[in-house]
């Protein structure tokens, strides 16, 4: 009788260990707003994010074998989200996109690489300067005088640069440069969590101060001649030489554009069938994961 009542109890509650299945669906927009009117700190040089493991969603074999399958169009349930972002003035939907995985862990859960938007390779680097900025003079002190599309007249010492190491913010997942580009992750870890690194690249502008201090140079020099005059007259050289009249050395200013990344880094937990809305002052996501079968 004990096994009969064992049996009955399995069976009941097989359906539970079965692994279950969620349909994930995102929509990804930008706010239709300058960003430097944004009364927030962006920094102008962030750290890669993390793509180690990511998937592309056009790699379908890679997919696959990680248990994932992109949903058509038409298993959309956010369409009506969507035609709204679209319609408004305020809003510029980047991506819309949906796919099916299973009951996993963050260690074991895929990572969607994801891009969308304009493609800026043809105009910057990777490290965000533009293209341009490899046809200027590059040799030590060398000065250059541009005049931008404002008729702003701006000189530069290409000597100086306050960008760094490029390999440092570089995409290495491919050429292309494009304006939304990061990584989704959704896991089970006793609820539903999504994890979400989005980089918004926008062209901007800012002010680079290319010029080298000149006052030492000049001092060093000046100490020089004076040490050479000095020593031709029988004075001693290791006295202390004091320069005076020195004027104060203003600095170059170069107003130059380049592309700059404003990032959404969130952890949301989430339910299943809800929907839920993750943004920045220039990005959001709206997202709901509905469990397969409910």
């Amino acid at each position: 009788m004990k096994k009969l009542i064992y049996l009955l109890l399995l069976a009941v509650s097989w359906p539970s260990f079965a692994a279950r299945q969620f349909d994930i669906e995102v929509i990804l927009f930008k706010r239709n707003i300058n960003p430097e009117q944004v009364n927030e700190s962006w920094p102008e040089q962030l750290k890669q994010v993390d793509m180690q493991g990511a998937l592309s969603l056009e790699d379908t074999a890679a997919l696959k074998a990680k248990g994932v399958t992109i949903l058509p169009s038409s298993q959309y349930a956010l369409d009506t989200q969507y035609n709204k972002l679209k319609k408004h003035a305020g809003f510029t939907p980047l991506a819309h996109i949906a796919w099916r995985q299973g009951d996993q862990n963050q260690a074991n859960a895929p990572k969607l690489y994801i891009t969308a938007g304009r493609d800026f390779s043809e105009q910057f680097l990777p490290d965000g300067r533009t293209k341009k900025s490899l046809e200027q003079p590059t040799s030590a002190g060398s000065l250059d005088t541009d005049t931008n599309n404002d008729g702003i007249t701006v000189t530069a010492d290409n000597s100086t640069s306050l960008l760094s190491d490029s390999n440092n913010d570089a995409d290495t997942r491919s050429d292309s440069l494009y304006q939304l580009n990061g990584m989704l992750q959704v896991y089970v870890q006793h609820y539903l969590f999504l994890d979400a690194n989005i980089d918004l690249r926008e062209p901007s502008r800012r002010e680079v101060i290319m010029t080298k201090p000149l006052l030492e140079s000049i001092v060093n020099e000046q100490n020089a001649m004076n040490t050479d005059t000095a020593t031709e007259n029988g004075i001693d050289v290791n006295s202390n030489v004091q320069i005076g009249h020195l004027q104060e050395v203003k600095k170059n200013i170069k107003v130059e554009e380049f592309l700059k990344p404003y990032r959404l880094s969130q952890q949301r937990r989430m339910r299943s069938g809800e929907i839920h809305y993750l943004d920045n002052p220039l990005l959001g996501i709206i997202i709901q994961v509905r469990r397969v079968g409910s």
